[in-house]
């Protein structure tokens, strides 16, 4: 048996976002988020992730005025940092991700947190004004937001919180939306993974859909 399929890849891409835009509900949001919200949709394969996205504080904007000035990437997970499109950067931005520092698994230990968490420690220097993608661990995104609480602690200019899972995913979202003013988006729920942090870091990122 012969297959059929498409073969370009052009076409596929307008295809598909073309089937998002006729399928999911998008109309909640703005101008700037839609596209963000419909890259995250195609990278989970799901029309419905539509209804568990939220955006705040203008956080599109504030995202992408943080890149053009030169703003870090800083990623929980190797995952995140090696799916951001280089290219997309518009200030050849740094992308960090600290987990497999070497001092990692010493600070987990005498944190008794996960190394997820203890990595985020290693971020104070980046921290003021960053972008932050946490797109895997909900451990990372608590300690994040216990950082939060310290007096003097910098403030990122972004959050894209979207970590996966069953233990924490959605508790640890909803604090960041609930108690925190900083610009952010989430996927409410057990919904998220690095994937989708990904396609919203780099839909960010660029400004041509």
């Amino acid at each position: 048996m012969t297959y059929r399929y498409e073969t370009s890849g052009p076409a596929i891409y307008r295809e598909s976002f073309a089937i998002i835009r006729r399928e999911a509900e998008l109309s909640r949001f703005s101008p700037e988020e839609e596209p963000v919200a419909v890259r995250m949709i195609h990278a989970a394969g799901l029309v419905e992730l539509a209804a568990h996205i939220h955006f705040q504080g203008d956080v599109v904007s504030r995202a992408r005025a943080a890149l053009e000035q030169g703003a870090p990437v800083l990623c929980d997970a190797r995952m995140v940092s090696e799916g951001i499109t280089r290219k997309r950067l518009p200030a050849n931005n740094q992308v960090i991700c600290t987990l497999h520092d070497e001092s990692v698994p010493g600070l987990a230990q005498e944190m008794g947190n996960t190394r997820s968490a203890a990595a985020l420690a290693l971020w104070r220097p980046y921290l003021e004004g960053a972008v932050v993608a946490i797109g895997n661990a909900p451990t990372a995104l608590f300690y994040l937001l216990n950082m939060l609480e310290e007096p003097g602690c910098p403030r990122p200019a972004a959050i894209i919180g979207c970590p996966v899972g069953f233990v924490g995913a959605a508790e640890s979202k909803e604090a960041l939306w609930e108690n925190h003013h900083i610009p952010s988006c989430i996927v409410r729920g057990r919904l998220g993974g690095s994937a989708v942090t990904v396609a919203a870091i780099n839909a960010m990122a660029d400004r041509v859909e």
